[in-house]
């Protein structure tokens, strides 16, 4: 049996959870606000227009999701994903450096896209939707009898 978020959330870290996703939620609000109202040609002809709109999505939708603490692992999983295309196709093709002030820089995509595997491992805390719902009780995976026999488990 694999337990997804198989231990209690203390009360410091679920209020060190929450400011992480209250910080983090808005910021991808405010940044994907401009992104949504033009969600296919915020970035011109230059990347698909489907690419676009699911940046967009990910972005101002997923900033809402985190806000809120709700479906914090998918919302955190499409964040991460919307990060890595941003690095692999933005900011790495261009050349820019890891910090460089004044210039163009990757620093703040790869420290959402660390963020966002943050959440994914550790959830959302108690002070979230999530917790709300499905409170402090486990979240459990059960395995298939051949992915259990083939792993030793």
């Amino acid at each position: 049996m694999f337990r997804l978020y198989s231990f209690p959330w203390t009360t410091w870290q679920s209020v060190g959870l929450l400011i992480l996703r209250l910080v983090v939620g808005t910021a991808f609000i405010l940044h994907g606000l401009p992104k949504i109202r033009n969600p296919m040609h915020w970035m011109g002809d230059k990347v698909s227009p489907v690419l676009q709109a699911a940046a967009a999505v990910a972005e101002f939708g997923g900033g809402i999701a985190l806000f809120v603490g709700f479906l914090t692992p998918i919302a955190a999983a499409l964040i991460a994903v919307d990060m890595i295309f941003a690095l692999a196709l933005v900011h790495l093709p261009k050349g820019d450096k890891f910090v460089n002030p004044g210039g163009g820089t990757f620093e703040l995509p790869l420290v959402y896209l660390a963020l966002m595997i943050g959440l994914i491992a550790t959830g959302p805390g108690r002070f979230s939707v999530d917790g709300l719902l499905w409170g402090s009780h486990h979240v459990v995976i059960e395995r298939s009898e051949t992915w259990s026999s083939s792993h030793g488990a």
